[in-house]
């Protein structure tokens, strides 16, 4: 039985891994952006040749072997394996020699078609998305947010960013950030690091001032809104020129 050649192009589903050059199969296979992705058989078989036994190539995809580039015939069925969660899904053209089977094909030549982003695989500022995006967009398709089982568009390649997707990632941004303020709320017990001077136990805090007693037992008084969270030292922090002295423990 001959393997059906496919001039047009048949559009199928995979799953690829997001890796910081760009995309990779999930076997560790690189797709070079503006390249076909060129199936060629690893596991050849061997056939006796002379009285010795050799590896005989052959073209892949071929029916008695499991080369070939790999795509579903439906993205419900990508979905509904184990494979959904391992990295980015989307659509791929197919063409050369294909084996066709049940769920999906094995095919000769392979590039992708566009691209759906889980959201939790992009990072949360826009600068960093941008940066992650660049790895991409070089394959010149249409990249898209999987989300709420839809997609939401996130770059066309004839036209670049969308509105819509970036009007999902800053709303994604915001709420992360709103998160992150109330994990960190202070509370009485937090330390408090006095720049160049000492660290102070929290003992009060109320709507615009925290009250705060220095190991010397010193009592301070500081506005809420001149402690700020630093990310590098993961403490709070604040000038000692924001510190007023307080007359006694904090009521």
């Amino acid at each position: 039985m001959r393997v059906p050649d496919y001039i047009s192009p048949i559009v199928a589903y995979r799953i690829w891994r997001w890796h910081a050059t760009g995309l990779l199969s999930l076997n560790g296979e690189p797709w070079v952006p503006g390249r076909p992705l060129a199936a060629h058989c690893k596991a050849c078989g061997r056939e006796a040749v002379g009285g010795r036994v050799v590896r005989v190539a052959h073209d892949s995809p071929h029916f008695g072997c499991s080369c070939g580039v790999y795509a579903s015939k439906s993205l419900d069925h990508l979905r509904s394996s184990r494979l959904f969660d391992l990295g980015v899904s989307g659509e791929v053209f197919l063409w050369g020699l294909t084996v066709e089977h049940e769920r999906g094909f094995r095919s000769q030549f392979a590039y992708p078609k566009s691209l759906h982003l889980p959201p939790d695989s992009l990072p949360v500022t826009l600068a960093e998305i941008e940066f992650r995006l660049r790895s991409l967009v070089q394959y010149r398709c249409d990249i898209s947010i999987a989300h709420d089982g839809g997609n939401i568009p996130l770059w066309r390649k004839e036209s670049g960013l969308e509105a819509a997707g970036l009007d999902f990632l800053l709303g994604r941004s915001k709420e992360w950030y709103a998160r992150r303020r109330q994990e960190r709320t202070l509370t009485p017990g937090d330390r408090v690091a006095i720049i160049g001077r000492s660290i102070a136990v929290v003992e009060q805090v109320d709507a615009t001032q925290v009250h705060a007693v220095l190991w010397n037992k010193g009592r301070l008084r500081i506005d809420r809104k001149d402690i700020l969270w630093d990310e590098q030292n993961t403490r709070w922090e604040a000038s000692p020129h924001a510190c007023g002295e307080s007359n006694g423990k904090a009521a």
